[in-house]
């Protein structure tokens, strides 16, 4: 059971990691001039978005980290016995 916890903590991390690459190398999703804010083409809002994103997203992924490295470990006891 803590091991499948382990592994579903380590695979947020790893979405969390990939998550502004992907939402950033995916161009042709926000590539349009077409909706404007503040009389700025679409395009640069997005990318600006996603410096504060990159950063709340690497955080996460290394507050989850941190936390899974101090978490104890159980270990069997020496005979087979737990």
């Amino acid at each position: 059971m803590a091991r499948t916890g382990h592994h579903r903590i380590r695979r947020v991390a790893v979405v969390l990691l990939l998550a502004p690459a992907a939402g950033l190398l995916w161009v042709p999703w926000y590539a349009g001039a077409s909706p404007r804010l503040a009389g700025m083409p679409f395009f640069y809002w997005y990318q600006l978005a996603w410096v504060p994103g990159c950063g709340l997203c690497l955080l996460a992924a290394h507050l989850l980290a941190r936390n899974e490295r101090r978490r104890p470990r159980f270990r069997a006891r020496p005979g087979g016995r737990s």
